[in-house]
């Protein structure tokens, strides 16, 4: 096979998690410029709709994502908190998982992102629901990840944060046997394994205290830190607009910012695919692959910083 056509199947690989869309027109990139143009302290919200063009699929889109492939659904945290086969079950996915999804790379929509930050001084603060540190790796600087980060490990009872590659390595001390792979793959690195696998497999504790411990992410049932949602708090007040990209806001979270902006009256653009908790109050709406509208601005009317 040739080069183009391995290229090709990789890229139908990529984007078989996006789902149908429209095209992008003309007039939705320059509304889209005309925005980013008007303001210079806009605040980006980002959901798993632009990590999907790399690859990784989100929970609730049509067709594709999560929920409407499968019937499994993510861990809740009070289950983890309270249940050892929970915590060992969770562990053990986890960590079949991560090689492949740690070595996720940024797609076009980060790269634009963090241009629209560094270099023509748009953006003033990046607030992501994804928890892949894929913007981080694009290049981004003012980030919040609102839910966390998958590369961080904390122990719940000491409260130390660990690199997520050294609790892998750690893993795989403790289980050298454990050799499964898994290509399905959920939006927190998470894959499906056989109850037997999950049996023999030895769950790891904090190598300070010997505590409990869980990626340093939110889990579903779980408050965002105060501490995080006052820094939050900080950005909706200093920002001139808010940007919504790749997210429903299905999650109270991510509309409370986008409903928050609003409040103060500050505009709110929308770019995503399919419906979103904040349509009825956006300014503009662009329902179309996040990728393919960023690439395709007219780059050259923003004058760099």
């Amino acid at each position: 096979m040739s080069i183009m056509g391995v290229n090709k199947i990789f890229v139908k690989e990529i984007l078989s998690f996006v789902p149908r869309h429209k095209l992008v027109s003309e007039k939705d990139l320059n509304i889209l410029l005309d925005f980013i143009e008007s303001k210079s302290k806009i605040l980006v919200l980002t959901g798993a709709g632009v990590s999907t063009e790399s690859g990784i699929p989100d929970y609730r889109s049509e067709d594709v994502g999560l929920y409407a492939r499968s019937n499994s659904r993510p861990v809740q945290y009070q289950n983890f908190i309270k249940s050892s086969h929970a915590r060992r079950r969770y562990w053990a996915r986890n960590f079949v998982g991560w090689e492949r999804f740690s070595s996720f790379q940024p797609n076009e929509s980060h790269r634009a992102i963090r241009d629209l930050e560094c270099t023509y001084n748009k953006v003033s603060c990046l607030i992501t629901q994804n928890v892949d540190n894929l913007h981080f790796k694009a290049g981004s600087k003012n980030v919040i990840e609102l839910h966390g980060t998958a590369f961080k490990v904390v122990c719940l009872y000491c409260n130390e944060l660990f690199d997520r590659h050294d609790v892998q390595d750690l893993i795989k001390r403790q289980n050298p046997e454990m050799n499964e792979t898994s290509k399905f793959m959920r939006p927190d690195g998470d894959v499906e394994l056989d109850d037997s696998v999950v049996e023999r497999f030895t769950v790891p504790s904090c190598p300070q205290c010997s505590g409990v411990i869980k990626p340093n992410i939110v889990f579903f049932g779980e408050n965002v830190p105060k501490a995080r949602v006052s820094l939050v708090a900080r950005e909706i007040d200093a920002c001139d607009s808010a940007l919504v990209i790749g997210s429903s806001l299905s999650t109270y979270s991510g509309l409370r910012i986008a409903a928050q902006v609003n409040d103060l009256g500050k505009p709110v653009a929308v770019l995503n695919i399919g419906s979103t908790r904040a349509d009825s109050f956006a300014k503009f709406k662009i329902e179309c692959r996040c990728g393919d509208v960023l690439t395709k601005l007219p780059w050259d009317r923003l004058v760099k910083s």
